[in-house]
């Protein structure tokens, strides 16, 4: 049965899954990234976890896998080959591409930054099918997007496409670790909820779902911290709805959890903001976690229908 094994890299654990080109998983199986272990003892497992994936498929499935996709966290050269830099896995320029490829006996390998290939996912099979152009924003501990055209993710010319947290909403605002002061990620990402929750409501442990569930009972405080942070998300998104036109705005992360409670104050403030920009669909993300492994598996398949073309060609 052919198949291509998917990766998602995280910062504490790896998803994977043997994966059809129907979408269909398998096989999926979890374990830690182990980064306590340092950087070199992450590749490693990563090589290793490869390896068994391969050997599960060879016995179960009768054939080895047609190709690999991986996701990986942080700075991507995804033409090379190479994991760049993640900062929560301690690498810098690690040609993961070639060494899986060398590990796994010349297999073709798909190597993509996790939000982008989430959003590939997405936009393929998730909450954006059937759009021609998506914009993907995972609001996380941090915030980044995915930029959708034709059935693709637009990586840009240095593989920094997407990066959306990174617009700045509040000028002189506070200070980001990019080096910037006033990104959309210091207001609107969940990270940035719960700092400001925490702070307002007192409980050093007290996070985004708290505020959440604060607002739905009409606590005050968590409805002005919770605003501002639809208002400055908003702001950041209006921005690229101008850059990009997308007909589908697909917004995922732990901040998107918290279902209408975000969606229909979002969708209002994005509403008062928009003069002639054409207002997409704004829709929660529909792939939960999967999202990673799943657009692994399609970069693969990606691979595979390419070589499969390439062989037929006169």
């Amino acid at each position: 049965m052919r198949h291509v094994i998917a990766l998602d890299v995280g910062g504490t654990g790896m998803k994977a899954a043997l994966a059809r080109a129907s979408g269909e998983l398998l096989h999926q199986v979890r374990r830690p990234t182990g980064r306590e272990r340092g950087p070199d003892a992450v590749v490693e497992g990563i090589l290793d976890f490869a390896a068994e994936l391969r050997a599960y498929g060879e016995q179960h499935f009768g054939e080895p896998a047609a190709a690999v996709g991986v996701a990986v966290p942080g700075i991507v050269d995804e033409a090379e080959g190479i994991a760049a830099y993640a900062a929560n896995l301690g690498w810098r320029d690690v040609p993961l591409r070639r060494l899986l490829a060398d590990r796994l006996g010349g297999v073709p390998v798909a190597l993509g930054h996790d939000v982008r290939t989430g959003g590939l996912a997405e936009g393929r099979i998730g909450a954006g099918k059937g759009a021609d152009r998506f914009l993907f924003v995972a609001l996380g501990t941090g915030i980044a997007g995915a930029i959708g055209i034709d059935g693709r993710v637009e990586s840009g010319a240095h593989g920094f496409a997407g990066e959306i947290g990174h617009i700045v909403v509040r000028p002189g605002g506070t200070p980001c670790p990019c080096g910037q002061r006033g990104c959309l990620e210091r207001f609107a990402s969940a990270a940035a909820v719960s700092e400001a929750w925490a702070a307002a409501c007192g409980d050093p442990e007290a996070d985004a779902a708290d505020c959440a569930k604060a607002v739905t009972s009409g606590d005050p405080n968590a409805v002005r911290v919770w605003q501002q942070a639809v208002d400055a998300l908003a702001d950041g998104l209006v921005t690229a709805l101008t850059l990009l036109d997308p007909r589908t705005l697909i917004i995922g992360g732990g901040l998107a959890e918290a279902g209408e409670t975000l969606f229909t104050p979002l969708r209002a403030a994005i509403r008062q903001r928009v003069t002639f920009q054409k207002l997409p669909s704004i829709v929660p993300a529909a792939l939960g976690d999967t999202a990673g492994c799943l657009g692994a598996g399609l970069l693969a398949w990606d691979l595979v229908h390419h070589t499969d073309r390439t062989e037929v060609t006169p």
